[in-house]
């Protein structure tokens, strides 16, 4: 695949990494002070918490990094031909569709795994995402805790490096049966219909961390092969989706609907509904069979 169908013609692929490795790892340095109680860097107030009138370290820590990297996007790079649709300022928008209408656009969540940030887990991240038409091209995600720092160019390749610009290769695992498969899945979203289907699929074992950013990058380590999101009363967002769908297609897995259906992006409300299977695609289709099977016999009516 040519570089210009993953940055726009006018912007420089290298250029472009070089000030996404200082966004993210500014970034970095943001959500750990506030974990830590510390103080911020690049001018960002210290949190309050509610009971001294502030909203808690974890608003503080997203409009912090919100505000970093929209205008490290905005005004540290000469094109301006893109949109910017990020979590913390998705409802200024009033989630109205058409106020997105250019080809490119930057998908952002600064924090993503609010819970496990919360509870001092390492398992948080910063998700970046470049879409062109609806698709996502290039997965950014950084786990600050780790020094991990994720790319993936879609038709290129994905690889993570450290803080001091140290690249490393990723490594699927070779488990193919889905007996033996393991499976990431969420410590603090749990329900009754993920587990019933999960029941059905039998994979060999479960680990349980936050951020969707967090699981797939455990799938590139080779420390688990598949993930599975199941909405329920709510569904995941394009900001939770777009970077690790980058990330894990550029490296030669899958991220799909249950039967096999692309995710599309930037569509109404900015959902990411229904059954969505992220793997490294060695055994996806049977998976995507099994859950089709499932949803066939238990909830015939339920769109996937």
């Amino acid at each position: 695949m040519s570089i210009d169908l993953v940055v726009p013609k006018e912007v420089e692929l290298p250029t472009l990494l070089d000030e996404l490795r200082k966004l993210s790892w500014a970034s970095a340095d943001v959500l750990m002070a506030y974990a830590r109680g510390g103080e911020p860097p690049y001018g960002f107030p210290k949190s309050l918490n509610v009971e001294e009138g502030g909203d808690g370290p974890v608003s503080a820590a997203d409009m912090a990094v919100n505000e970093l990297l929209i205008s490290g996007l905005k005004d540290n790079l000469a094109f301006k031909e893109w949109d910017i649709l990020s979590e913390e300022t998705s409802k200024e928008k009033t989630f109205q569709q058409d106020n997105y209408k250019k080809d490119w656009c930057w998908i952002l969540d600064p924090l993503d795994g609010t819970k496990d940030f919360l509870q001092g887990s390492e398992n948080y991240a910063v998700h970046i995402a470049l879409a062109y038409k609806k698709k996502p091209k290039i997965g950014i995600v950084l786990i600050p805790e780790k020094n991990e720092l994720w790319f993936g160019i879609v038709g290129i390749g994905a690889w993570f490096e450290d803080r001091d610009g140290s690249k490393n290769h990723f490594s699927f695992s070779d488990r193919l049966d889905i007996s033996k498969l393991i499976l990431v899945s969420s410590k603090n979203h749990q329900q009754s219909k993920l587990n019933n289907l999960l029941s059905t699929l039998c994979f060999g074992e479960t680990k349980k961390i936050g951020s969707v950013g967090c699981k797939v990058a455990s799938i590139l380590r080779g420390e688990a092969d598949v993930y599975i999101s199941l909405s329920g009363k709510t569904s995941p967002k394009d900001w939770d989706m777009a970077a690790p769908h980058a990330l894990i297609e550029a490296a030669g897995g899958m991220f799909s609907h249950a039967d096999g259906k692309n995710l599309v992006y930037q569509e109404k409300n900015y959902s990411q509904s229904g059954c969505l299977i992220a793997s490294h695609g060695k055994s996806h289709q049977k998976i995507c069979q099994k859950a089709m099977d499932f949803f066939s016999l238990e909830e015939p009516k339920y769109f996937v």
